[in-house]
């Protein structure tokens, strides 16, 4: 099965998530073949790319393959973990990328999607970040992620509760660009692609590439980091992680111990 279509409309690459039997969650095998086809778009010489669901989704992607986290007693999203390495590729492409959302976009799919450069969303685009709901830790480069563009306060509500959000609220707190009616979602995304491809390339390319490097974070000191990881180790050595991972797989409400 193809898990992700691609398709070039002159200088425009789309790119189309295509497992909905499993609600494009991001499975090693759908990873790959993403990071293959913006490597072949770049190749091409697109000057955008839009990274999309097939028309009338309910969900965009329900984000990472919960069957695919390691065992307990192992950091479940390490720097060379798939997820994380598509992260950096989506962050690090050297074009603007634009996320065009319909339907629900869950857990680890948030961080992708607000990995990519713009945001576009109708009125069916929902968004939650849900560790807390299986008792993962995440990571401090995504929570670093989620602090830049949403703000400390507006980010731990979002982890916290792990509830959804609307795409109205969504704009309103700067997740999205823009909210737009759904039967004008594509052509306002292409309009407003082509405004990009219009530009001058280089320029274009290299101011992604200084906002990357902008908004990294300040440096952690040696104590802090190895601080975050033994705090992280808690929760993945930790009942919790294995009652949170074994509910998910039998379909239940997980029963957290805090312990």
């Amino acid at each position: 099965m193809i898990l992700v279509h691609t398709e070039l409309d002159g200088k425009l690459g789309f790119i189309t998530l295509n497992n909905a039997p499993k609600r494009n969650c991001l499975s090693k095998a759908l990873i790959d073949e993403l990071v293959e086809a913006l490597d072949r778009h770049h190749t091409s010489g697109a000057l955008a790319v839009v990274l999309r669901a097939p028309a009338n989704s309910t969900v965009w992607s329900a984000g990472h393959d919960i069957g695919e986290l390691p065992d307990p007693y192992r950091d479940p999203l390490p720097y060379e973990e798939p997820f994380e390495s598509l992260l950096r590729h989506v962050q690090d492409y050297p074009r603007p990328i634009i996320a065009m959302i319909e339907g629900g976009v869950w857990g680890g799919a948030l961080d992708l999607a607000l990995s990519c450069d713009i945001l576009i969303g109708c009125e069916s685009a929902t968004f939650a970040i849900t560790p807390a709901k299986i008792g993962v830790p995440y990571n401090p480069s995504g929570l670093i992620h989620f602090i830049n563009i949403l703000g400390l306060n507006k980010a731990k509500e979002l982890f916290f509760t792990a509830q959804p959000i609307s795409g109205p609220e969504a704009l309103r707190i700067g997740l999205l660009n823009h909210l737009v009616p759904a039967a004008e979602l594509e052509t306002f995304t292409k309009e407003l692609a082509t405004k990009i491809i219009n530009n001058a390339p280089l320029t274009v390319s290299v101011i992604k590439r200084q906002f990357r490097l902008l908004t990294r974070g300040a440096t952690l000191t040696a104590e802090t980091f190895e601080l975050i990881q033994s705090v992280r180790r808690s929760v993945y050595d930790s009942q919790d992680y294995q009652e949170g991972i074994r509910a998910f797989k039998e379909k239940r409400p997980p029963r957290f111990q805090g312990k």
